[in-house]
């Protein structure tokens, strides 16, 4: 007896940060962390995007949004930030994210 009936249409293909990725994502989010600027986070991954959210506090809209997609035409992988009241940055690779994001957190008050 099989409580889940098998399926051949099931895709688990989704797209995920790699651990190196995500250890710069937390060691950028723990300094926001120290310094009082950043509450929470949340993570949701779908087959075409991995997002990382960051929060100023645990029950409001993000502060913050890390996205890393593929385009659809050129199946190449984008990094995406969007900081609240701020125009969307698109990088190729998760450091130049990364150092964008340290530096904006010296402005955040």
């Amino acid at each position: 007896m099989s409580l889940v009936p098998p399926s051949n249409n099931i895709n688990n293909s989704k797209l995920y940060f790699s651990k190196s990725e995500l250890s710069k994502i937390l060691n950028c989010y723990s300094l926001g962390v120290s310094r009082g600027n950043w509450k929470d986070y949340a993570i949701d991954f779908t087959k075409n995007e991995a997002i990382f959210f960051i929060y100023n506090h645990s029950w409001g809209t993000p502060d913050c949004v890390l996205k890393k997609f593929k385009e659809r035409k050129k199946e190449r992988i984008i990094y995406n930030l969007s900081i609240t009241n701020k125009k969307n940055s698109q990088f190729k690779n998760i450091d130049e994210l990364i150092s964008l994001l340290k530096r904006k957190q010296f402005r955040v008050i």
